[in-house]
């Protein structure tokens, strides 16, 4: 398993906190640069035995060894096995969240071998199941982590008005450390 540097990553975290005072990055008003502890081992086992999947190595590496959310790209991570604590108004991120969760969602068929660009203009379940909803962009659009199939790992931003379904990066270790290294 690759492992990640917390006290790195978190240094990392700090030093962008610092350069970015009155948040004005994208979602620092939401998660605030701040990281949950990391999960239990025994948690994220019983996480994808409940699920029927494995997590790609990346992203399970670094909730076992970094943290759970919410500090990230967008408006930040959504934690794995924890809602969101209770906001002051619902947000579009917590339906998504929570359908990701229905039984066998994750564990379905990821139903593409090649982007799809453009406007979808279809409802996107068919389109979602397979894959884990990281953050959210704002406006509709999802950043989604593919859990099966040829692209497992592979990190696509769905966009149903006008970008589609599309790569953004080949696995979660770059996309997350790219958002690290560009603030």
């Amino acid at each position: 398993m690759e492992s990640w540097d917390e006290a790195d990553v978190r240094a990392r975290i700090r030093e962008t906190a610092a350069r970015d005072a009155r948040r004005e990055r994208l979602g620092a008003h939401t998660h605030r640069y701040e990281l949950t502890p990391p999960l239990p081992e025994a948690e994220i086992r019983v996480f994808e035995e409940c699920h029927g999947i494995d997590l790609p190595r990346e992203y399970r590496s670094f909730v076992a060894e970094v943290g759970n959310g919410p500090a990230g790209p967008g408006h930040g991570l959504m934690p794995l096995t924890q809602p969101r604590p209770e906001a002051d108004e619902e947000w579009a991120v917590d339906d998504e969240w929570r359908d990701d969760r229905l039984p066998g969602r994750l564990a379905e068929p990821f139903a593409l071998t090649q982007p799809l660009p453009g406007r979808i203009g279809a409802p996107t379940d068919a389109l979602t199941g397979g894959t884990l909803m990281l953050a959210e962009q704002g406006c509709g659009m999802f950043i989604r982590l593919v859990l099966n199939g040829p692209r497992a790992g592979e990190i696509w931003q769905i966009d149903p008005d006008w970008g589609g379904f599309t790569p953004v990066s080949p696995g979660f270790r770059a996309w997350y450390t790219d958002w690290l290294q560009n603030p």
